[in-house]
């Protein structure tokens, strides 16, 4: 059953390890300047991340937490500091910042950050909100100090090496970002306006963190320097660093890199500012959408206020999975095409927010639906929660706190964030009693006190020209913004802080001896049904996940019926022949338990993420589902009108449309063109016949293939997988081969999405089907460098130093039939006749002249260390044994791969870029505003053909 959280219940807990261990650092020999705060050893039946916790004499804090499972290390610097810090007048000015701690400081030259990370083998970002700027980083635990010596630069250097130039390149890049994650995408800005609603102009909340464009127009770098000096001092900063580290030589580097920085002003706790609001909102927003929306808020607390649990599991009550009220009320009887409900909190405010779609077309009427949501509040009003709803969110709780153990990262993430906020890095005990501790009573006391009778702002999103939609005419407005006069800040006014050390900062720390990824030892069971098994053993976390493929995938879908096996897999989720869906989810949630199908290209996958010690239970639900599916008509209607209405929210989406366009460009009418979604005809004509003759033909054990990932042996798997073994059916029908036509001719193919402010821009041709080491592999490792990581020329060029885009990449796609290279990026509307000469010189010159022996180096580098990262979770090992079982691979493909990392010459890469990036040889698709775009698309001298996109 696939189980929903609408963000409501944020519960993130880790289970503590069942033995004593002792220190890893060695207390008497700390250096100099780093005092410990206090250690917290793990402890039999406790559920804690132990870690250990300093602070510098500059006021920073440290946070260290072995973890020697895999050899990577996770670093996070969180500096407290978010929009709400921000000054009227100067919004966005926090995530803007963000993007500037990458553009190179003293000793670090612009971009290298992300380019000695990438060649390390690592990943790496950083994020904005509210309340807090994190910068974070994954690596092979050989390039910590590296890291560190990184991150302590940014912090101490990088007013020396900000320019203005670097400053307005940035500008540009958020504003690329907020027209492609807000005013380009369908909804994009329904909270700025629920935040205009329900906060005071002036409240640190009421604007986003993206902010407005018109206050990064005003700012200059002098702002930004004021902004640094004020907030990323160390005495604001927490740096927490898990994963296989020595604890003694990790605190000498911290030491030597961070030690020297100087402090940085007080900052002190802003104060809780809950909003009020002096009476009901009701405000409409018109949108380039087809089913309006309806979001209702209520002011709540703040962060840790003593009832934000009952808030938080209230909000799973009303909202989240299929036995909530929402859910059963809304979404069932096909009134909403969904619903639900959560408890948005940060530092200084919560609200609570219920929300229902409606569907496209003449039911999208939200006055009835606004009503079905307000009623069913007062259902609960009058009913309560029972008992035994509140064991199955507090079963799925406990069950999360052990799932998150499996990565560093999450441990890591949960130590800073809780050691910003509170103080306290573990809190993750507290939070639990807390959960116990929810009733139905503080659920019916926290209703009463913030949602009952209380004032709200209603959001009415409706289709543009269609205002009678909404719940009721607009009460509100958001009122013209009331700035203070920019103030410019001159040099004179700024007080740098000055680093004195006894050490060259600028020579970047040597790296240790290269780490070895430890790859799973593997074992097989073959079936005599004809089903086989690979797996591994792993003891980190007790804990199982079991993927099953069946051979059921679109590919076994006649033609016209498109989407069936998609329609097919949602049915088995929908309860058994004896039970429905909702006794079936409240035992998996009481279990901790989750079960989800989902079909693919050519199979359909049933996986299970279980306790071990719940394993068997939870197996007995798959069997049951599995073998004795409801198929029941009213399901049927429902799930069928579901798909419908999500494929009208698809539709919308800009990409959706570039990547249906990219079908139909390149293989023309043949079973490739369509969406494995299906289209509005193919899922209309489809019957539940349908579906009990497809389970019939393809859900069958004769080709299955499972993969098993956790804390059970090879022979217990076998005993409690005897249910599978003992199923008998015959082989899948043999799929249709299919005939591509080959393209004859170039052209732009534009897709109109009338008034887009950004176009999607891809580059298309055919490409190969899928190998793991051959021809295909190669031809990806030549792309390295033209667009395959943020360092790459085309993403350097479009968005770094053009300003045309947030991101610009290209993939190869292929499955075992057929292959798609795509070079794709949103830009500015205005840049689109741009942004393609500039890809197409890119490619050209790419083609023509190969790599240079700079990027060979950085390839061999990049890609030959990042397997240290590939195994670490249940998840990514599952992911590797499907690859190997479902494409018939040498176990040791990936050694194989590294070799050729190692081994392939400049001439071989060479010749495949001249192969496969001539853009002479790649169609343009466009998407777009049809009436802006086709004339200058036309000075290409390339016909353009107007698509009309199959739906």
């Amino acid at each position: 059953m696939r189980k929903i959280w609408a963000g409501a219940f944020s519960l993130i807990a880790i289970y503590g390890c069942s033995t004593q261990t002792k220190p890893e650092a060695d207390l008497s020999s700390l250096p100099q300047g780093i005092h410990l705060v206090e250690q917290v050893e793990a402890a039999s039946g406790k559920v804690m991340i132990p870690y250990s916790k300093y602070q510098l004499d500059n006021g920073l804090t440290v946070i260290l937490s072995p973890d020697h499972s895999d050899p990577l290390v996770h670093v996070d610097v969180t500096y407290h500091v978010g929009s709400a810090r921000e000054e009227v007048g100067k919004s966005g000015f926090a995530h803007f910042f963000e993007h500037m701690m990458f553009q190179g400081s003293k000793n670090v030259g612009d971009q290298e950050h992300f380019r000695l990370l990438t060649e390390a083998g690592g990943s790496l970002n950083g994020t904005t909100n509210r309340d807090r700027t994190n910068y974070y980083e994954t690596v092979p635990a050989n390039q910590l100090e590296k890291v560190l010596w990184l991150e302590a630069d940014r912090m101490g250097f990088l007013l020396d090496a900000v320019s203005q130039r670097k400053f307005e390149i940035q500008r540009d890049t958020v504003k690329n970002e907020r027209a492609q994650n807000y005013d380009n995408r369908p909804y994009g800005l329904m909270w700025e306006k629920m935040g205009e609603a329900i906060y005071p102009q002036g409240h640190p909340y009421s604007w986003q963190t993206i902010g407005y464009v018109e206050d990064l127009d005003k700012v200059d770098v002098n702002d930004l320097k004021a902004f640094f000096l004020r907030w990323y001092g160390p005495n604001n900063a927490v740096l927490t660093i898990g994963g296989d580290i020595d604890v003694d030589e990790t605190l000498q580097w911290v030491n030597k890199y961070f030690g020297s920085i100087p402090k940085g002003p007080e900052v002190k706790n802003a104060k809780k500012q809950p909003a009020i609001l002096p009476e009901n909102r009701f405000i409409t927003m018109e949108d380039r959408i087809q089913q309006p929306m309806v979001v209702i808020g209520w002011p709540t607390s703040y962060r840790d206020a003593g009832d934000q649990m009952s808030l938080d599991v209230l909000a799973s009550v009303l909202g989240s999975g299929t036995n909530s009220y929402l859910y059963q009320n809304l979404v069932k009887t096909q009134k909403a095409v969904s619903a639900g409900s959560f408890h948005d909190c940060s530092e200084l405010a919560c609200n609570f927010y219920v929300f229902a779609m409606a569907p496209a077309g003449n039911k999208g009427q939200l006055a009835p639906l606004y009503k079905e949501l307000m009623q069913t509040l007062d259902e609960f009003k009058s009913k309560g929660v029972a008992a035994e709803r509140l064991e199955q969110i507090t079963g799925m709780a406990e069950a999360n706190s052990v799932f998150a153990l499996q990565s560093v990262s999450g441990k890591v993430a949960q130590l800073a964030a809780n050691e910003t906020f509170y103080g306290q890095p573990d809190r993750i005990e507290d939070q639990l009693e807390q959960l116990r501790h929810v009733s139905p009573k503080t659920l019916t006391a926290a209703y009463n006190k913030y949602i009952n009778g209380k004032n709200k702002v209603t959001l009415s999103v409706v289709p543009q020209g269609k205002t009678s939609f909404a719940v009721k005419k607009a009460t509100f407005v958001t009122p013209e913004r009331d700035l203070p006069e920019h103030q410019k800040i001159s040099e004179q006014q700024l007080t740098y802080r000055h680093v004195e050390d006894n050490f060259d900062r600028s020579v970047m720390p040597k790296v240790a001896e290269g780490v070895q990824a430890r790859l799973p030892t593997l074992y097989d069971i073959y079936f005599n049904n004809g089903a086989e098994l690979l797996g591994t053993k792993t003891s980190e976390t007790p804990t199982v996940v079991i993927q099953f493929k069946l051979p059921a995938g679109e590919r076994h879908v006649p033609r016209g019926k498109e989407g069936l096996a998609n329609l097919t897999a949602a049915m088995m989720e929908q309860g058994s022949a004896s039970r429905d869906v909702e006794e079936i989810q409240a035992q998996l949630d009481k279990l901790g338990s989750t079960i989800s199908v989902n079909a693919n290209t050519y199979s359909t996958s049933v996986v299970v993420s279980s306790l071990e010690k719940n394993l068997a239970e939870t197996l007995s639900v798959i069997e049951e589902v599995l073998f004795q599916p409801g198929f029941k008509q009213e399901d049927f209607d429902r799930i069928k009108q579901q798909m419908i209405q999500g494929m009208v929210y698809q539709h919308q989406q800009p990409e959706w449309l570039a990547s249906q366009a990219t079908r139909q460009v390149l293989f023309g009418s043949s079973i490739f063109a369509r969406s494995s979604d299906g289209t509005n005809d193919s899922i209309a004509s489809l019957t539940l016949e349908d579906v009990k003759h497809f389970y019939r033909k393809h859900y069958t054990p004769n080709g299955a293939q499972i993969v098993v990932v956790g804390d059970v042996s090879k022979q217990d798997i076998r005993k409690q997988l005897n249910f599978f073994a003992n199923w008998k059916g015959e082989a899948s029908p043999l799929i249709d081969p299919q005939i591509v036509p080959n393209l004859t001719s170039r052209k732009v193919y534009l897709v109109d999405k009338p008034d887009a402010p950004q176009s999607v821009v891809r580059l298309v041709r055919r490409g190969l089907p899928f190998d793991a080491t051959g021809e295909l592999y190669l031809s990806q490792l030549a792309n390295f460098n033209l667009a395959g990581n943020f360092n790459s020329r085309i993403n350097q060029n479009l968005r770094e130093d053009k300003g045309f885009t947030y991101g610009a990449s290209s993939y190869f796609s292929s499955n075992r039939e057929v292959g798609a290279v795509v070079f794709n990026a949103q830009v500015r509307a205005d840049a689109t006749l741009d942004s393609i000469i500039e890809l197409q010189n890119e490619m050209a010159k790419f083609s023509e002249h190969g790599l240079t022996e700079q990027e060979m180096d950085f390839l061999r580098l990049a890609v030959g260390q990042q397997d240290a990262l590939k195994y670490e979770t249940p998840g990514q090992k599952a992911s590797l044994l499907s690859s190997i079982l479902t494409y018939s691979l040498d176990r040791d493909y990936l050694q194989v791969r590294n070799e050729i990392v190692k081994r392939v010459d400049k001439v071989t890469l060479d010749r495949l870029a001249a192969k496969w990036f001539n853009p002479n040889d790649y169609q343009i698709i466009v998407v777009g505003d049809a009436k802006t775009l086709k004339p200058q698309l036309e000075k290409l001298t390339i016909p353009v053909e107007e698509l009309e996109i199959i739906r």
